[in-house]
């Protein structure tokens, strides 16, 4: 066994040897959960594997999970000689790392936020399965396809999904007016405290100045009380006339 290079290489005709080529520079596909169908004169049909595709999620839910592997060979006698079936084990590794990804996390963070780390995950341990079953290959990329609950219970699924979309909406919208309204009547309540403060202070300061002046003028009085009780009744009359 011999690995050769481009260019003019003689072997003896078969049984006496054979020549296996690998093409080390293309990226191959392999779709899981799924599989894209050509027909004659028409658009490829994408076809669901139910046996692939159907994982049970960490929260307990079934998620409807397709996706794409891209490789490529970076061992070409590794690829040939060690393992016995290099693609088929990619298929039946990049499930095991798939279904080991999915079964630590929730429905909700697969289908939205988590998917990048749902690529990232599942190509680390797919790579490392590939390296450890000596398949010679090298993962490219991996694209998550589709990650839905199943077909039967999809609406379903979809409905409790809007219902919480509307929970939270809702609860914003109330956070928002909330933060509108207090500050507002923190500021008018504090507004009427300063003023029933000053009307406080008003009708203080005005009382003291009549209990002042009536003193003063009961001083006056004791001095010379004909003098101040005739003043008084002047004074009284003044203001009634």
């Amino acid at each position: 066994m011999a690995q050769t290079g481009p260019g003019l290489n003689y072997r003896l005709p078969w049984p006496i040897q054979v020549h296996d080529i690998v093409n080390v520079a293309a990226v191959r596909r392999a779709e899981i959960g799924y599989r894209e169908v050509e027909e004659r004169g028409q658009e490829p049909v994408r076809r669901r594997i139910q046996e692939e595709s159907l994982m049970l999620t960490g929260d307990r839910n079934i998620v409807d999970i397709q996706i794409l592997v891209l490789y490529q060979v970076k061992d070409a006698v590794t690829f040939l000689f060690r393992a016995e079936n290099p693609e088929e084990a990619l298929r039946v590794n990049t499930e095991v790392a798939l279904r080991s990804v999915i079964g630590n996390m929730d429905i909700d963070h697969a289908m939205t936020v988590g998917r990048p780390e749902v690529e990232a995950e599942t190509w680390k341990i797919l790579q490392m399965l590939l390296d450890t079953h000596q398949t010679g290959l090298h993962v490219a990329g991996i694209e998550l396809q589709v990650v839905d609950p199943p077909d039967e219970v999809r609406e379903s699924f979809y409905d409790v999904v809007r219902a919480k979309a509307d929970r939270e909406r809702l609860i914003r919208e109330a956070e928002g007016y909330a933060r509108d309204v207090v500050p507002r009547a923190r500021g008018e309540a504090a507004a009427i405290v300063h003023a029933a403060t000053a009307y406080r202070d008003e009708r203080i300061a005005l009382a003291e100045g009549e209990a002042e002046r009536f003193l003063k003028i009961l001083e006056e009085y004791r001095k010379a009380e004909a003098v101040t009780r005739q003043r008084l009744y002047l004074e009284t009359i003044e203001r009634v006339l």
